[in-house]
């Protein structure tokens, strides 16, 4: 069997002094992002005015430089925490005057504090056994409070379905408890044990803006749908839309939604 490989044979990068500004622009942040530049002063270093630089920056990177520069050192928080390296230590590495702006900056982009994302589960003992279900295999997670977490596989897709629900709680213990799952996977899946007077006990695992957004998204009603920004106003986080939609991505509940979620 014959091999091929690609060969260019012209440069494609685009020409031109927009291609050149947004490039310098971002070469600046991602190098210098321990100083948080203003868009002032990544204006300057670029020859731009600060308006004519966002409108430019915006329309080829989509999004602002802010949002940019945010994400490049959001990246390297969570690298830096992975690592083990305390909040304070981390919040001044990153350049931050303190831990309270390295805490917004996760809630606004992870919907999570950097605390709840450096222990992520430690402490608890999770439960989990795949059963059959009409929809595929059910992966069903719990901990002695009530349900954790549901999720649906193919055959043969247990070990993925299983890293993605545990990634979630990195930190917790992992019991493979079949016949303590058992009694979940009736409840959810035999309508006969349906009873609005025996509700199924469900525990929210997440950070307290998680859970919020979470019994919102209870409250749609079936085949209704809403937007983040209405669900962030519900929640009386009205600028939060991204980090909603950061929670929803997070639900470890397939089919909490009783209605729908849209962008």
């Amino acid at each position: 069997m014959s091999t091929h490989t690609a060969v260019l044979k012209k440069d494609i990068t685009p020409e031109g002094s927009d291609y050149e500004i947004v490039r310098r622009a971002i070469e600046k942040i991602s190098l210098d992002y321990r100083d948080q530049p203003s868009l002032e002063e990544l204006a300057e270093e670029v020859g731009e005015t600060p308006t004519g630089l966002q409108k430019l920056f915006t329309r080829w990177a989509g999004l602002s430089p802010k949002a940019f520069l945010q994400a490049v050192t959001l990246d390297h928080a969570r690298r830096l925490l992975d690592s083990g390296m305390p909040l304070l230590e981390t919040s001044f590495e990153l350049g931050m005057s303190g831990p309270g702006r390295l805490h917004d900056l996760f809630v606004t982009h992870e919907a999570m504090s950097p605390g709840d994302y450096k222990t992520r589960g430690a402490g608890l003992t999770i439960r989990y056994g795949y059963h059959s279900s009409p929809f595929g295999t059910a992966l069903i997670m719990a901990t002695d409070r009530g349900l954790a977490g549901l999720a649906f596989c193919d055959a043969g897709e247990e070990r993925t379905a299983f890293a993605d629900m545990s990634g979630r709680w990195p930190n917790a213990l992992y019991v493979d408890d079949r016949e303590a799952t058992g009694p979940y996977a009736a409840r959810i899946f035999e309508p006969t044990l349906w009873r609005a007077d025996q509700p199924l006990h469900v525990v929210m695992i997440g950070t307290d803006f998680q859970v919020r957004v979470w019994e919102a998204l209870l409250q749609i009603p079936m085949g209704k749908a809403r937007t983040y920004s209405s669900i962030a106003a519900s929640i009386g986080a009205p600028s939060a839309s991204r980090a909603v939609g950061a929670a929803n991505g997070a639900n470890p509940l397939l089919g909490w939604e009783a209605g729908q979620i849209s962008s």
